[in-house]
């Protein structure tokens, strides 16, 4: 289960840990693929912060609200987005780095 608010992301995982990354320590959002699908989890949402992180399989409950608020990020790659969405490879895909200041 996703959890996004104001202050960031928490990744609640059927195993009990919980991830969390602050939207102000986030520095990227990658998508990695596999080719284990349709069989296995072959989507995964990572997001990278200075300290913490997130890995969030595609279809966790929350995700829709998840991607609404990636999408708000300056220069949030879509291409990449849809380029993944279609991928049954091994293969990440970058769709934001935070810039440098």
């Amino acid at each position: 289960m996703v959890h996004v608010d104001e202050a960031g992301v928490e990744c609640c995982r059927p195993d009990g840990l919980v991830e969390r990354v602050t939207w102000r320590d986030l520095r990227a959002v990658t998508i990695e693929t596999n080719d284990t699908g349709p069989r296995g989890s072959d989507f995964f949402w990572i997001l990278e912060g200075e300290e913490s992180g997130c890995l969030i399989p595609m279809g966790a409950q929350g995700e829709a609200e998840l991607l609404t608020r990636l999408q708000k990020l300056p220069n949030f790659d879509n291409q990449a987005l849809i380029a993944a969405s279609a991928c049954a490879e091994n293969r990440r895909f970058v769709c934001w780095t935070r810039p440098e200041a």
